[in-house]
């Protein structure tokens, strides 16, 4: 049976993913990311798997960086992930207008984020159009406890199956 590419977006896009800014630094260079492929891969030691297309911009300094931050949001303020669908740019200070400091690794920790995890890379695979990182957790926090961090239910964002052109 053939599967057609209409079918697979919209079998694929009914996976609940969480929605989170990706955040990667090599040097002075910073970016963020919006993505829902994110997930918890082991518990000793507790490992955090993000999937990134290979022909970004995080991919590349992920990959040059050895790390990478996870920064979840509040699911009422979920405007953010739009400003993150292009590479970022960095004031001084913030990144596209959202204050940041640096995690123990360097990758760009936001200050809104509900919560965040600071992960050091120990795997990276080649998928095809996308590289599964997989990361130590080094470090985290959470700044609001009582928030629901935001889920791509919680926007009409759509990402996943087949690349559409």
């Amino acid at each position: 049976m053939t599967l057609d590419d209409e079918l697979i977006n919209k079998v694929t896009w009914k996976i609940p993913n969480a929605l989170a800014l990706v955040g990667s630094r090599s040097g002075d260079e910073r970016n963020a990311m919006t993505t829902s492929w994110i997930t918890q891969l082991a518990q000793e030691p507790v490992l955090i798997g993000v999937g990134v297309d290979n022909v970004s911009v995080t991919k590349r300094l992920i990959s040059e960086g050895g790390a990478f931050t996870v920064n979840l949001w509040n699911s009422e303020n979920t405007r953010v992930f739009v400003k993150f669908s292009k590479p970022a740019t960095f004031d001084g200070s913030g990144l596209n207008g959202w204050a940041i400091t640096e995690a123990s690794t360097g990758a760009p920790v936001f200050v809104d984020a509900v919560a965040w995890m600071d992960c050091e890379v120990r795997h990276e695979i080649d998928l095809g159009s996308h590289t599964l990182f997989i990361g130590e957790l080094v470090d985290a926090s959470i700044n609001d406890d009582d928030a629901r961090p935001a889920t791509m239910a919680d926007t009409r964002m759509k990402y996943g199956g087949v690349r559409r052109h």
